[in-house]
């Protein structure tokens, strides 16, 4: 038993190393590149489908607005350094919005330590497709990203997990999608070989989008998308608009 106990300490602290090993970099990374995210707005997509998707619509929607927009998006995480360069490229191209895909390992790995989020989105939890980590590792990752107090937070009240999610709240707004979703509600939809539309209300506003993008789960994607951009103030037409542009 001591001897058990005397290996479990040893683990902690080189946890405990890593984790301060990785703040350290984010800090470092940070000043050496001026820190470039104080000039900018952060969206950070999450889930563990659909981010790649999402992140593109959005930004469509924000360049159909006429922003200067950079996004950041894979299914796969990426470097700490990786993600710091592309904030600053971004910031020196004229980016106001950057928009980022989240994967829970980059927050288990704390890739996004220190970093000003000003709208948390999360796409969806579907269990089956974690591959190294239990559901429970999962939401205490995704917890990560939502105590950054983001000023905005979307999340899919469809969601069969959605419990675990509902507690996370923006510091200035929280919006929900989807089917039973009161921040934007999904009434019906189509789907066709090319493409997906959708009839969704806006706070009783009743509207079409519709994508070039096939497939069900596309329905809960642009909700997200409209959900974002509603969260954001954006005018309804370059809503559609935006999630309308963004082909594959």
């Amino acid at each position: 038993m001591k001897k058990r106990e005397t290996s479990t300490k040893a683990q902690n602290k080189k946890g405990g190393f890593k984790v301060s090993s990785q703040k350290m970099k984010a800090r470092l990374l940070k000043s050496y590149y001026g820190n470039p995210t104080k000039d900018m707005r952060l969206i950070a997509i999450t889930g563990t489908t659909g981010k790649t998707i999402v992140a593109h619509y959005v930004h469509e929607i924000l360049r159909a607005t006429g922003e200067q927009v950079a996004v950041l998006a894979s299914d796969q995480p990426f470097k700490m350094s990786v993600l710091h360069k592309f904030l600053s490229d971004a910031w020196k191209a004229g980016a106001n919005y950057v928009i980022v895909t989240v994967p829970a390992e980059g927050l288990r790995d704390n890739v996004f330590y220190g970093l000003p989020v000003y709208v948390a989105a999360m796409t969806n939890f579907v269990t089956a497709g974690l591959e190294d980590m239990t559901p429970e590792e999962y939401i205490e990752n995704e917890k990560t990203l939502f105590d950054m107090k983001p000023e905005i937070v979307v999340l899919n009240h469809d969601d069969i997990n959605y419990d675990s999610f509902k507690e996370f709240t923006g510091t200035k707004k929280t919006i929900d999608f989807g089917t039973t979703g009161t921040g934007v509600k999904v009434l019906n939809s189509k789907l066709y070989s090319k493409g997906t539309e959708a009839t969704v209300s806006i706070k009783s506003e009743i509207t079409t989008v519709a994508s070039f993008i096939p497939g069900e789960i596309t329905v809960s994607y642009m909700a997200c998308a409209v959900a974002i951009g509603v969260a954001l103030g954006i005018d309804t037409e370059k809503i559609i608009d935006g999630i309308a542009n963004y082909e594959a």
